[in-house]
Order: structure tokens, then sequence, then C-alpha cells
């Protein structure tokens, strides 16, 4: 069944982007409904007030991403431009191993593909992550729930 997991993680991602607490939105996952979602358009991410995740002058977003980002247990997302604007070369090692990627910017977000998957980087907060080691962190990215990384 992929519709659960598939159902979970869209809960997970929308219950982020709500106007209640991070503990009223986990309850609100775990009971399989979401409340008070607030609709934010795919091009608006949250604001961390991060210069780490500020758009570098005549660059394009993500260029700012360049760099090494950690997560627990050793997980690390090394991010690298290209001589090619908005392109990256994308190290992603997990508790499995590592993989290496071609990404492109596509606004606030990088695109790549793995194991045959469209991926997504994107902004978020370590509480978005899912991840309890970067709960309360504010400069981060993520690929999906339990893969994040953040910067200190």
């Amino acid at each position: 069944m992929r519709v659960a997991p598939l159902f979970l993680v869209t809960a997970l991602l929308l219950a982020g982007c709500g106007k209640q607490p991070v503990e009223e939105n986990a309850a609100a996952v775990e009971n399989g409904m979401a409340m008070d979602i607030e609709e934010v358009p795919a091009n608006e991410g949250p604001s961390t007030g991060s210069t780490d995740l500020a758009i570098e002058e005549n660059g394009v977003a993500t260029d700012a991403w360049a760099g090494k980002w950690t997560g627990p247990e050793g997980l690390v997302l090394d991010i690298a431009k290209t001589a090619q604007p908005g392109r990256y070369d994308v190290k992603v090692t997990l508790l499995d191993g590592s993989g290496s990627y071609t990404g492109t910017s596509d606004g606030d977000a990088i695109r790549f593909t793995r194991g045959g998957v469209q991926e997504v980087i994107r902004k978020a907060t370590g509480d978005q992550t899912g991840l309890k080691w970067l709960a309360g962190k504010q400069n981060c990215l993520m690929i999906k729930p339990s893969e994040g990384f953040c910067r200190d």
C-alpha cells in the first residue's frame, strides 16, 4: 500500500505550513487529519531570516546552498555549484551509503533524480524534517521527511 505513506508525507508537509504550534500539527498528523492548514504558493517557503539561505548577488536562490549540510548519525548533503548556472553536483550520504547526482535549480528548490525517482531539495526548519535531533534549528534543507540536513 503506497497510498498510506504518500498521505502521511503530504500531511507532514502541509502540517509544517499551518499557523498552529508544532505540537498541534504533529497531533493532527498522528490522528490522520490536518487542521487549519494555510495554503502557501510553491514559490514561497518559510522565511528563516538566515543569510545562508539568501539569494546571492547575480545568482539564483539555490546558489547560497552550496557547501556541506549535516544531519544526525552521519547524514550529509554536499552541494557544489558547477560552471553552468543553476546546475549542481549533489552528493547525498545516508545510513545505507552515498550517491552522487546532477541537480538543477527550480526556483527555490533543487531537483535531481535518484534511483529513477524525481527528488527535490528545499528549505526547511529542523522541525519540518521530522528528525528530533534537528528540532529547533532554522537553517536547514530537506529532501523528504527523515532526510534533513542543517547548518548551525
